[in-house]
């Protein structure tokens, strides 16, 4: 770990201008961890940070498009003139873009699934972790200390692969693979790196109805954050316990 003025933790959280991301922002910088909140719209997470300064938290708040390879370099290069460091990278932002409408009206099944919904869905989901590892992963391995957590979906599970939003499952599996990738590439250097199943959360896309509020939800995302050093890595957890890819 570095020491100096800059010693204090730092953690990246993506799409956290609401539900799952802000309260994971909030509780990470609970536990005197120094959080850059980021969101696409700019506004949107002004208001975040203003939320989290009222409460004393130390946080920082940087705009990101996780779809934009420059948008991405610009995150990394305000981390490196102002920290100098990155502890945690929460890949949070996600898209849930499937139809909810009838088959015909749009994808909700594979069958009529377009390639449009899909690309746009792997940009967000699959391809903006994919840039922000590769954008942050140099700055771990050269403190000798990461932790990657890849917020993903039991509807992303191969094991229990039913039908239906074919553009968001494909992506939540595809973000699971990426997750063995970095793990593996990644052994040796102190970095660990998982993925996270928050299971049903009431937020905007988990809806009213969901079983878990956003604070039960953001404690197994804290929780994989904040691992120790013999902690696991390359898995998926839902709670804290591993659940089948």
């Amino acid at each position: 770990m570095l020491s100096g003025k800059n010693s204090k933790p730092v953690a990246v959280v993506t799409g956290a201008n609401r539900g799952l991301g802000l309260e994971t922002a909030r509780q990470l910088a609970k536990r005197d961890i120094r959080v850059i909140l980021t969101s696409r719209n700019a506004g949107k997470g002004e208001m975040a940070l203003e939320k989290l300064l009222t409460e004393g938290l130390d946080v920082a708040f940087h705009a990101l498009d996780v779809t934009l390879e420059s948008s991405v370099a610009d995150l990394g290069g305000f981390i490196h003139s102002r920290y100098g460091r990155v502890d945690i990278l929460v890949n949070n932002a996600g898209v849930y873009l499937d139809s909810h409408g009838s088959e015909e009206a749009g994808s909700a099944s594979v069958f009529t699934a377009s390639l449009e919904t899909l690309t746009a869905t792997l940009k967000t989901n699959l391809y903006g972790p994919l840039l922000l590892a590769q954008e942050l992963t140099p700055l771990m391995k050269q403190q000798h200390y990461g932790r990657i957590v890849n917020v993903s979906s039991g509807m992303g599970q191969l094991s229990d692969m039913e039908g239906k939003s074919p553009a968001y499952r494909i992506s939540k599996t595809a973000l699971n693979a990426l997750t063995r990738i970095l793990a593996a590439e990644t052994r040796g250097y102190n970095i660990l790196v998982n993925s996270v199943c928050p299971g049903w959360v009431r937020t905007d896309m988990g809806g009213p109805q969901a079983e878990k509020t956003v604070e039960q939800g953001a404690t197994g995302i804290v929780w994989a954050a904040t691992l120790p050093d013999d902690g696991p890595t390359g898995g998926f957890f839902r709670d804290g316990q591993p659940i089948p890819w």
